[in-house]
């Protein structure tokens, strides 16, 4: 467990409301001018306090549901079911067959109190109560916030409303165009940019800066012919053009010139791990997850093996046993598992498939100490088999179901956090400094100028693997993408962008019951709860 300084929101709200009388507020009032002015305790405190509830809103959201939605849908992960235990639904075999539906729990985080629309409403209401007079300063923290929550909106589920204002009841709400959200969060983002904060510190941890805002347009614009195509099914890796790829460089080139961050102050295995935090300079924007103080981080649950709970010793190397269960039934696809075979790289130590060794909870590699379950070592397989062919993608309930499929280990966990409800304090990057150096080598691939061996051989470098001799091809950047950016929620995203996400893999195979390869799939359904309640609403199309 770890404690940053971030974690004293509590606190700083209860200092915000005594604050309050003092500067004669009501709650729901307005600031009548620039809250920087005001005399008295710095309403910047206030401003703040109440912030820390946006930053953190989709703690739980990022930490379990986006990411299944995320992983599972593309070629990285598969959700396998144990005699029926974890099919729950099909939730996750569905994104896995990419055959999404509006009642699947996996994309339960588009409303409700923890959605990511709630999210929006809060940093609205926050712009309310600041109020016409305040400064660009004052507002572009809650209005980046909105800006990447409707940014999620609109690159997962297409139309997207434009929340710009608090809604009032009875409101009629309207999707938005994609391409007109997009558009609109080139404006948002342009117009607040030179007002944030250029501080990367301990302070600015967990909240948007700057090179926030800008990572947040990058990925806007290496998207764009994507955002901005006729219909979702309509774009074309081969064919589309970017107008904004000269615009996503110079943005990378602000970022990369800020010398603000860097690739190897912390090891690649480290910067996932359960003690990484601010000091990740490769981190340009992240959650901080804290298992006690901030809780909502659950990679590992799914993801490590079934059986290992109360085992001594255990593949994590830990004294300790874990008291809680898991699931392990999110298993890496066999095609996706080959990308890890570059000679001395150490981002294949991010998976563990073949067999088994304890890794050492400090160093967090594997020592020679074999991982034993029931007398054997434990050995995943590559390759995944399946009992039946059909949709629940079961693997039975016995010592060869548990070991089915290579296991991701890169968000390394400690009992004295997991024990804690399954909680993890991995904190989460979300934005890295790794993908500038590759978006700025895919731009400048896509319109063909020089330049990008250089950026993809700083990746190659600082992990260790063999570096390339010529300018990179497209494909040879999408699979560094995949090692780089593994389980981190990028997979789907990119291979829209380069045109793969109707390709095969386990088990989204031709033929293969209920596998889609319908290209308006690329956006998933919107929640049958949340149609219901905008009945002018239409279901995206396919669904």
């Amino acid at each position: 467990m770890k404690l940053n300084k971030i974690f004293l929101a509590t606190g700083l709200f209860a200092i915000a409301l005594s604050s309050c009388t003092d500067l004669e507020l009501a709650p729901e009032s307005q600031y009548t001018e620039d809250p920087s002015t005001n005399s008295g305790v710095d309403p910047m405190i206030v401003v703040e306090a109440k912030m820390s509830d946006v930053y953190f809103h989709l703690a739980g959201t990022l930490g379990r549901r986006y990411m299944e939605a995320q992983c599972l849908a593309s070629d990285e992960f598969t959700g396998l079911s144990f005699d029926g235990g974890y099919y729950d639904s099909g939730t996750y075999a569905h994104q896995a067959l990419h055959c999404s539906s509006p009642e699947d729990a996996s994309l339960d985080w588009y409303d409700g109190e923890y959605g990511v629309t709630s999210g929006i409403t809060k940093a609205n209401v926050i712009l309310e109560e600041l109020g016409d007079g305040a400064s660009t300063q004052m507002t572009a923290p809650a209005r980046a916030m909105r800006a990447y929550f409707t940014w999620i909106l609109m690159d997962c589920f297409g139309d997207t409303p434009i929340l710009d204002h608090v809604t009032k009841e009875g409101e009629e709400i309207v999707r938005a165009p994609r391409k007109e959200v997009a558009e609109w969060l080139e404006s948002e983002l342009l117009d607040i940019i030179p007002a944030l904060t250029e501080d990367v510190t301990e302070n600015t941890y967990g909240k948007p800066t700057k090179w926030m805002a800008e990572a947040l347009l990058i990925k806007i614009y290496i998207n764009w012919a994507v955002y901005t195509a006729e219909s979702v099914d309509q774009y074309d890796a081969a064919t589309a053009t970017n107008p904004k790829l000269d615009a996503c460089i110079e943005l990378c080139d602000d970022i990369i010139n800020s010398g603000k961050f860097n690739l190897g102050s912390v090891d690649y295995l480290h910067k996932f791990s359960y003690d990484n935090s601010w000091k990740v300079e490769d981190f340009i924007y992240a959650m901080p997850y804290d298992a006690i103080n901030l809780q909502g981080m659950q990679y590992a649950r799914p993801r490590s093996f079934k059986q290992l709970k109360g085992m001594l010793p255990n593949v994590y190397g830990s004294t300790e046993k874990f008291t809680q269960s898991f699931g392990g039934n999110m298993v890496v696809t066999p095609e996706f598992a080959k990308l890890f075979c570059l000679e001395g790289d150490i981002r294949n130590l991010c998976i563990l498939q073949g067999d088994v060794y304890i890794r050492d909870p400090k160093t967090l590699r594997p020592t020679t100490e074999p991982f034993m379950y029931n007398g054997k070592q434990v050995h995943f397989t590559t390759d995944i088999t399946l009992i039946k062919q059909d949709n629940t993608l079961d693997v039975g309930n016995d010592d060869n179901a548990f070991q089915q499929g290579a296991h991701s280990i890169k968000w390394f966990i400690v009992p004295q956090d997991y024990n804690n409800g399954r909680n993890q304090s991995n904190d989460l990057p979300i934005f890295r400094f790794a993908d500038i150096l590759l978006t700025k080598a895919e731009a400048l691939t896509r319109i063909g100028q020089s330049g990008a061996k250089d950026l993809f051989n700083q990746i190659r470098t600082y992990a260790g693997a063999p570096t390339i001799s010529a300018e990179p091809t497209l494909d040879e950047i999408y699979d560094e993408r995949g090692r780089e950016f593994f389980d981190e929620n990028w997979r789907r995203n990119d291979m829209i962008r380069f045109g793969h996400y109707e390709d095969e893999f386990f088990p989204h195979y031709a033929n293969f019951p209920d596998a889609s390869f319908d290209k308006r799939h690329r956006i998933f359904p919107i929640k049958q709860s949340v149609m219901d309640l905008n009945p002018n609403w239409v279901q995206n199309p396919g669904y």
